[in-house]
């Protein structure tokens, strides 16, 4: 299966406005766009950097949660905006490379934007409600081929990270079941926790506390060596 790696970053739209007023940058608040709901790891690391660029540059950060159509239209917020260096975007590799692909959008990935840091990586791993008559990958796959398209798995947007690790784990396995969209990883955790959906394969940071709480089961991690701050769960 794909190894499937989540990276933050920032993007920003400046021009020469930009440029004639560095020597006063900044002089107002500065708004940070979030493609996704709020209370999901990229909303939450968006707070966390916010507050500490509020405390290096003296000014407000305002946090925009700005959902849908796959992120496209939190990053058509950020290149509509002045290229005055005072709307930034944080999203992900979906937001900022995958959607080039999968949406007919009105700018270039490449052009309209100027990256401005990396942030950190966390990888995805696959994870199921507590109720999964499962207790390891291949039971699941097992559980899964002796009841063909009758689970759901959540993904978070169509085409995104998630929805091409369950393909692929669909591909592996010769297993089907459904998919169903959300908006955000917060409301898809919320269905998953209430055995709305049966599996994911979330953002690890997003689903950590549930699996740590046994709210969760995490059955692999899409990496090639075990994650850090899960290492009991297998690769």
């Amino acid at each position: 299966m794909r190894k499937l790696i989540f990276a933050l970053a920032f993007a920003a739209v400046f021009g020469q406005a930009a440029s004639a007023s560095a020597q006063t940058y900044p002089s107002r608040p500065i708004t940070m766009i979030v493609p996704l709901p709020a209370g999901g790891a990229v909303d939450v690391l968006a707070r966390i950097v916010a507050e500490q660029m509020r405390v290096s540059l003296g000014q407000p950060i305002v946090v925009e949660n700005v959902s849908g159509a796959g992120g496209t239209l939190a990053t058509g917020r950020v290149v509509r905006a002045a290229p005055d260096g005072y709307t930034l975007g944080i999203g992900t590799s979906v937001q900022y490379v995958m959607n080039g692909a999968l949406y007919p959008l009105a700018y270039d990935l490449v052009k309209d934007f100027e990256p401005i840091v990396l942030l950190p990586t966390v990888p995805y791993w696959i994870i199921a409600r507590k109720e999964m008559p499962a207790d390891d990958l291949k039971g699941m796959v097992a559980w899964l081929k002796a009841n063909p398209d009758k689970a759901s798995a959540g993904i978070v947007g169509v085409g995104g990270s998630g929805h091409l690790c369950l393909i692929d784990l669909q591909n592996a396995t010769g297993t089907r079941f459904a998919f169903v969209p959300y908006r955000g990883g917060a409301p898809e955790l919320q269905d998953l926790l209430g055995g709305q959906i049966d599996l994911s394969c979330d953002l690890a940071a997003n689903s950590l506390p549930m699996v740590r709480a046994g709210r969760l089961k995490a059955f692999a991690v899409m990496t090639k060596a075990r994650w850090f701050a899960a290492p009991q769960v297998p690769t």
